[in-house]
């Protein structure tokens, strides 16, 4: 029984995609906090502002490499499937 998958535990990279969504939302926010003074006339925020929309891509790395390692993951579970039934 303990090789079997509970309901309640994650997918291998479920975490990573998820971690990744949160990061990448925070850098849209930083994005539209940065961009909305362009529109309005005002004084602009300061350079790292800008870094911080960078964000959205570290976010985005983050959830590809939690769909890859779920990938992964997926294939290795389907070939020892297969190698079990293939006995």
């Amino acid at each position: 029984m303990r090789d079997k998958t509970q309901a309640n535990s994650a997918a291998p990279g479920e975490r990573l995609i998820r971690a990744g969504a949160v990061v990448f939302f925070l850098g849209a926010l930083a994005t539209l906090v940065t961009v909305a003074p362009l529109f309005f006339g005002a004084k602009p925020f300061p350079t790292y502002m800008f870094g911080l929309s960078m964000l959205m891509a570290v976010g985005f790395l983050v959830a590809g490499a939690g769909v890859l390692r779920s990938i992964a993951a997926g294939r290795r579970q389907a070939r020892e499937a297969a190698a079990g039934a293939s006995r």
